[in-house]
């Protein structure tokens, strides 16, 4: 079991902080938008790849954010139901869930997205606007690496709620089911 511990806090960890780092980026957005606003009306200014930047950081944040997101119970769910359940039919759901939803639907997005994401990495795809980001292949990368986070911290979601069925100690982090 002790193994089982350490992968649920390892992934438990890296989607904390890949999700705490993407949270920062918000600040930035501000105020990148913030100076967008006060060149382009203030200064008749305007940068194109400062626009685009606003965006890519966007798709940052819920991209790489999603996992964080899991990990923290604030993904939709019927609440209404799923609060009222004892704790080990919320383990139930949880696992089952996560087993025949999460990993099959995330599993599929990464599948279906390989060649998108492949192909934009061989023609090095940039910006189409003159002046803007020569980065367009970094930015849809993020539709593999959300899933592969989202199947990661399923995994550990999965596996907390399977040792909680068999009875064994939580892992540090316990139950993460929202407490509404």
């Amino acid at each position: 079991m002790t193994n089982i511990h350490r992968l649920v806090d390892r992934i438990d960890r890296l989607s904390e902080g890949v999700g705490r780092a993407a949270a920062w980026l918000t600040l930035v957005m501000v105020l990148v938008t913030f100076a967008v606003v006060v060149l382009r009306y203030l200064f008749n200014v305007g940068f194109i790849a400062m626009q685009e930047s606003v965006t890519y950081m966007h798709a940052v944040v819920f991209m790489l954010g999603a996992a964080y997101t899991l990990r923290n119970g604030g993904h939709v769910r019927v609440d209404i139901f799923y609060r009222a359940m004892a704790p080990r039919r919320r383990a139930w759901v949880d696992l089952l869930g996560t087993l025949f939803f999460l990993l099959p639907m995330f599993g599929f997005i990464l599948w279906l997205s390989w060649g998108y994401v492949a192909a934009s990495w061989r023609v090095m795809e940039g910006s189409p606007e003159a002046g803007g980001l020569p980065l367009v292949f970094l930015l849809k990368s993020l539709i593999l690496v959300m899933p592969a986070l989202m199947i990661l911290q399923g995994v550990a979601n999965g596996l907390r709620a399977l040792l909680q069925l068999l009875g064994a100690p939580l892992p540090e982090g316990g139950d993460q089911s929202p407490e509404v």
